[in-house]
């Protein structure tokens, strides 16, 4: 997958322009997006949501309130049973934050006759000072965790901080950090590294900026806000023939050299992390015809 598009639960309207905007997943939003007097109303409609959509349409995902408020399991029960893909997890500390999360699903699945995992989780692991501390922590926390994200919108509110960006638009140095650590927890996870919101939707140029450089730096998805934000995504996300092309040539000279560690191609010297590298993009735009 290579979209996922939040959508404020609470809006009817929102749900089903999300549903035919192209995105690979979407988010229901149960936290940020809903105002805590239209939560009921939030959790009705993502239910009626989940009952109603088909098959072949992006994967359903649901954003549960967070585990500091007395509102997540209420989330989970008006959900769980008519499993969405995966639950996203929010302001999460560390690893154990999946662990609690996952246990409950468990309940919940047996409850209603689901496949003990049939619900995926996915989490934002960088929404508070603490959780910096902790993004090596997130392996072995849950079989099913199958992604990461950062966010730096709640985190510069958690710091206190004026701004998250500086004069030419680029992220200050807490925020870098917080990207580069998600990369790398999601790496040492074994999970999807999942590249945050850019938050103006109008700027295309500069969402493409944001991601081609995810995209270069080890990133293989990224979250929308908007729907017109989606087919920009999923067009830097999505392989091109000629970076399949060379993926395959790559495969196809190591598999003719036999066992050996280094071979040339069009003059240049590669290794095995450059044969790594080109099966995992072969197996990325494979998964791809799947959605």
């Amino acid at each position: 997958m290579r979209s996922f598009l939040f959508v404020p639960a609470d809006s009817e309207k929102k749900l089903a322009k999300g549903a035919s905007s192209g995105a690979d997943a979407l988010i229901l939003d149960l936290e940020d997006s809903v105002a805590l007097s239209n939560k009921e109303a939030a959790r009705a409609n993502a239910a009626d949501f989940l009952k109603s959509a088909g098959k072949s349409g992006p994967k359903l995902c649901v954003r549960m309130n967070a585990l500091d408020t007395p509102l997540w399991k209420d989330d989970l029960k008006s959900v769980a049973a008519l499993a969405p893909y995966a639950i996203l997890i929010p302001k999460t500390i560390s690893g154990g934050c999946v662990s609690i999360v996952a246990d409950y699903l468990t309940e919940l699945e047996s409850e209603a006759g689901l496949r003990t995992g049939a619900i995926k989780l996915f989490c934002v692991a960088t929404e508070t000072a603490a959780s910096m501390f902790n993004l090596g922590t997130y392996a072995g926390s849950s079989q099913r965790l199958f992604a990461m994200t950062w966010g730096a919108e709640d985190l510069a509110a958690a710091l206190g901080a004026r701004d998250n960006k500086d004069e030419a638009g680029n992220y200050t140095g807490p925020y870098q950090m917080a990207r580069t650590l998600t990369l790398l927890g999601a790496v040492a996870a074994g999970v999807t590294p999942l590249d945050s919101i850019y938050k103006d939707f109008r700027d295309e140029a500069g969402l493409e900026r944001e991601a081609r450089a995810a995209a270069r730096d080890g990133f293989t998805a990224k979250m929308a806000i908007h729907p017109a934000q989606v087919a920009v995504i999923n067009k830097v996300f999505t392989p091109s023939e000629e970076d399949l092309a060379h993926a395959r040539a790559v495969v196809e000279i190591f598999g003719k050299a036999g066992d050996v560690g280094v071979v040339a191609l069009d003059g240049v010297m590669l290794d095995i992390p450059h044969l790594k590298q080109a099966r995992a993009l072969l197996a990325r735009a494979e998964a791809a015809k799947t959605i």
